[in-house]
């Protein structure tokens, strides 16, 4: 008896783990492109005409005009942006959108759905959960497109706009995003070239102690300042590269300040002794 159920387990299991793989009548596809700096990311599947009549009126049509479709098949066809962008003169914050269809024979309308979740279930679509909803022009193509497709095409030269194409059968329909890279590309720059104060204050300080030139060691820690003007230590740095340079007078004036800004700062880490004990030092 035991050994029949063990058998009767063990079938069940491989049962429950075996799963046959054939070709899906819609196979899955993704296309990505790079606008601007913006990641464009399109997942869809496609299906085949199969010699059906897809758009237009009639009870033979597969996708009739002015009915909501989920544009593609499956869940459905999702777009993902990396960065906020615009959509037909509409602005998208970056995420995952369904993308929702209304054909017609002169306009369709368009839409980018924010619940991900519905999948390719178009009876749970609420107006509610559109981030954009647009109209544009279908146009026609003059070599049949069997298989439901999506491109991202037509980049600009400055590689600031792109359109987003759904082609099928006989129809071409394309919709323009828009993206804003000048804000990355600044801010990369002041990343990329930004010397940090600490990295001016330590070359000057190594400069000072180690007898090399202190008219270099002055101009780095004057950007250390220039980075940081609370800084008191900087300043007290300052004072003493000063004084080594032979300039008393800006050397006494420096640590001066030096004891004024640490005395604001509520807390001076022995800072205003350090420099009191270093004017003593100054003749």
């Amino acid at each position: 008896m035991k050994k029949l159920l063990c058998a009767m387990f063990f079938l069940a299991v491989l049962t429950a783990e075996a799963q046959v793989l054939t070709p899906q009548p819609s196979p899955a596809a993704t296309v990505t492109t790079v606008v601007g700096l913006t990641d464009v990311k399109i997942d869809y599947s496609r299906p085949r005409t199969k010699g059906r009549k897809i758009f237009g009126e009639g009870a033979d049509v597969l996708v009739p005009n002015g009915q909501i479709w989920r544009t593609g098949a499956n869940n459905g066809t999702k777009i993902t942006f990396s960065d906020d962008v615009t959509v037909e003169g509409i602005k998208v914050a970056k995420g995952e959108y369904l993308l929702f269809s209304w054909p017609g024979a002169a306009e369709w309308t368009v839409s980018l759905y924010k619940d991900i979740k519905i999948g390719g279930n178009t009876d749970d679509y609420k107006a509610e959960n559109e981030a954009a909803k647009f109209k544009v022009k279908p146009a026609k193509l003059t070599e049949r497109v069997d298989m439901f497709t999506m491109n991202i095409t037509d980049l600009s030269d400055d590689s600031k706009t792109a359109k987003i194409e759904i082609a099928w059968e006989n129809t071409s329909v394309k919709f323009g995003i828009a993206v804003d890279y000048d804000a990355k590309v600044m801010k990369s720059i002041e990343t990329s070239t930004k010397v940090p104060a600490s990295n001016y204050a330590n070359a000057a300080i190594y400069y000072a102690e180690n007898g090399k030139d202190l008219k270099q060691a002055l101009v780095w820690i004057d950007e250390a300042i220039k980075a940081n003007p609370k800084a008191f230590w900087y300043v007290h740095q300052k004072a003493k590269i000063q004084a080594k340079a032979g300039d008393v007078k800006g050397a006494r004036e420096t640590a001066n300040e030096s004891i004024r800004i640490a005395k604001e700062s509520g807390n001076d880490f022995g800072y205003v002794k350090l420099n009191e004990d270093f004017l003593k030092t100054l003749k």
